[in-house]
């Protein structure tokens, strides 16, 4: 092959990829998904823990079910009954006292990891929903607090029980988030 039939393959793939390029961008404009500002404005009154006691795998799929009269407004326990009331004032309902069976209210808190007991074995990263954990395979873990929404889901995983949890006040916020 010389340096011409070089030169032209390259043209041609080049010009290719330009156009498919084109063409796959003039479609993701034209063929984009709408969202609904109602789930949007929903979403946004939920507190983003994707901890899933819902009964969904996270707050916008909630929000989802919710917009289209598939579950209710009040399935969210770390919302609290504060969440369930501008929930409902928001879509013009009555309020609903918060549902129990979806889990209990609890107080603002965020995990720390043990460092002591930890033996890094990676379970609590792999079920984190938001990515609050910075980690590797035996090392040991730790949490990044601005990430951490409470949702308690690393706690049942962790084989040694070296997730605690560190309730969020005026007073240890500093603590919490500086050790």
């Amino acid at each position: 092959m010389d340096l011409s039939e070089l030169f032209d393959s390259v043209l041609i793939l080049s010009i290719l990829t330009l156009i498919l390029g084109s063409i796959l961008g003039y479609a993701g404009i034209k063929f984009k998904l709408k969202t609904n500002p109602l789930v949007d404005q929903i979403d946004a009154i939920l507190p983003q823990t994707q901890c899933g006691q819902c009964d969904y795998p996270g707050c916008r799929p909630y929000a989802q079910a919710i917009s289209i009269g598939e579950a209710k407004i009040n399935q969210c326990p770390p919302g609290g009954q504060e969440g369930a009331d501008a929930l409902a004032e928001l879509l013009g309902v009555e309020t609903l006292v918060l549902n129990a069976e979806h889990g209990e209210l609890k107080p603002n808190h965020v995990v720390f990891v043990d460092e002591a007991v930890c033996i890094g074995c990676t379970l609590c990263i792999q079920v984190c929903p938001v990515d609050a954990f910075l980690g590797a395979s035996k090392m040991m873990t730790q949490v990044i607090i601005d990430e951490c929404t409470g949702c308690d889901l690393c706690i049942p995983v962790c084989p040694v029980d070296c997730i605690h949890v560190q309730e969020i006040t005026v007073s240890n916020i500093f603590k919490v988030k500086h050790g």
